[in-house]
């Protein structure tokens, strides 16, 4: 007997269409607990085409298929709903996984309800099993628990019906440092997840009426007496057959921590920036536009913070060689510092200004910036140049020194960056064209050697004769001297004598 055989002469035409068309799976049984008739959705749910292979009893029926809670424990036979049914209770829906005997591994949820239809004299007539397939929906829901308990992000699940926390995933606990039984069946009142939340009421109010709760920031009491600053949303789900709110949490003590060390670094720098003696500025990398100066730098250009902010050193005519500003910002791209390098300045009346100038690479916020660090050698230099203009004087009538004495006092005097070093181009032999010319180029010891194909030692050489005699003492230096005789490049070399 299939599905399409005709139905029990007790059913009415129209209750047999009416049975035909449901959605839900339907079964006959007598008052004997014989197996009458199936529609074609009981079969379908079962895995079956005809009703035989469902059992000609209940008995055969539970001898096909097993018949298991979600937890994998047997239904006994006593409990199952057609022995309910049959006993007069009144019928309750249950839930159970059925696989067949012979094929273990399909399975499906069914929810039952079995009832006892009775006729015109009110005497019980026959048994109806409805069945409904949840397969799809437990599924889900295990999916779901799955993740929910899996997710690293603090979450806690309440009952809409009664404000309760029926789920708490193990991000959540391992946050508070709560156990889960201390959690679960809880009501919100009094685990309190909006106490710190400005507008609570108004919280409490989306909770009730089960809607969607913005980001709040918030305080939870912990098992320890603590406060943990968090930040709560909550969205509305499904868990089951129940309505509940999903709470997901944000701990935001990391970041509280980081920000309060931001700021103690902030304060920190400010404080040093502005109290050192050491004259300091802060400008934007691109433009060279100064961001901030400090009190020192005031005192040492004579420039106001106000005239200085905003402007390039360029604008403000601050340094001496105009090429000083491109030279640093060259070195910051291309290594993000700048060794200590001998530059003049120009006050803001006019007076020249010696420094060792260092700079670095940092950053304000998300802008590219450069810490320049101004050391005043101004006497430094006025007593070297004092020094020099003394041995020249003794030089003119050295008649009384040794040879050896007057060859190291030249040579100091060289060193110092006198004008006996101060040579022209006509000077400098052809290996020191093609150094300087390098030099301007920006190219260091390693690139120079290998341009050149000279060992970077004999590079080192070139590079000490050149400074001592063009009279300088750095690259930057060097740099300037060259421009300011129209070099920017490797030079032309000196034409050979003619033979003969």
């Amino acid at each position: 007997m299939n599905a399409r055989s005709t139905p029990p002469v007790h059913l009415s035409r129209q209750l047999r269409q009416l049975v035909s068309g449901l959605d839900d799976g339907i079964v006959l049984v007598e008052l004997d607990q014989t197996i009458s008739w199936a529609n074609e959705r009981a079969l379908a749910l079962h895995g079956v085409s005809h009703i035989a292979d469902l059992g000609a009893t209940v008995d055969e029926y539970r001898k096909r298929f097993h018949v298991t809670y979600r937890n994998k424990r047997p239904v006994k036979t006593e409990d199952f709903p057609v022995e309910r049914a049959a006993k007069g209770e009144r019928p309750r829906e249950v839930t159970v996984m059925i696989s067949p005997i012979d094929e273990p591994n399909d399975s499906w949820t069914h929810d039952l309800r079995c009832f006892v239809i009775y006729d015109a004299d009110d005497r019980p007539s026959f048994m109806v099993l409805v069945i409904d397939d949840e397969t799809d929906r437990y599924a889900a829901e295990d999916r779901f628990e799955s993740a929910f308990r899996a997710n690293p992000a603090p979450a806690l699940i309440c009952r809409l019906s009664d404000l309760r926390f029926v789920r708490v995933n193990a991000g959540f606990l391992e946050m508070t440092g709560y156990r889960s039984d201390e959690l679960i069946g809880t009501a919100a009142h009094e685990f309190d997840i909006f106490a710190g939340c400005e507008d609570r009421e108004r919280i409490i109010e989306l909770l009730k009426a089960g809607r969607t709760i913005p980001q709040n920031p918030t305080e939870i009491a912990l098992p320890d007496g603590g406060r943990k600053h968090v930040i709560v949303a909550g969205q509305p789900i499904r868990v089951g057959k129940e309505h509940c709110m999903l709470f997901t949490f944000a701990d935001i003590e990391p970041r509280r921590r980081a920000e309060a060390a931001l700021r103690a670094s902030e304060e920190r720098f400010s404080k040093a920036f502005t109290l050192s003696p050491i004259a300091l500025a802060i400008a934007s990398l691109d433009r060279f536009e100064f961001a901030d100066v400090n009190d020192a730098f005031t005192v040492l250009t004579g420039l106001a913070k106000e005239q200085a902010l905003g402007r390039s050193g360029a604008e403000l005519r601050l340094w001496h060689h105009t090429a000083t500003q491109q030279h640093i910002q060259r070195a910051i791209k291309e290594s993000g510092t700048l060794a200590a390098t001998d530059v003049r300045l120009r006050a803001s009346d006019g007076s020249p200004i010696e420094c060792s100038l260092t700079a670095g690479a940092i950053a304000i916020g998300e802008a590219a910036c450069v810490l320049l660090v101004f050391h005043d050698i101004t006497e430094r230099k006025r007593s070297e140049e004092e020094l020099i203009e003394a041995i020249e004087a003794v030089m003119t009538d050295a008649s009384w020194f040794s040879r050896s004495i007057v060859e190291k006092l030249a040579s100091f005097k060289q060193m110092t960056g006198g004008t006996i070093a101060a040579a022209g181009l006509d000077t400098l032999s052809d290996r020191e064209r093609d150094v300087l010319g390098l030099i301007c180029q920006g190219r260091n010891d390693k690139q120079m050697s290998e341009t050149l194909h000279l060992s970077p030692h004999t590079i080192r050489n070139h590079v000490g004769s050149l400074y001592r005699k063009i009279g300088v003492g750095s690259r930057s230096e060097a740099v300037v001297w060259a421009r300011e005789r129209g070099v920017t490049g490797p030079t032309a070399r000196k034409p050979a004598p003619k033979k003969g």
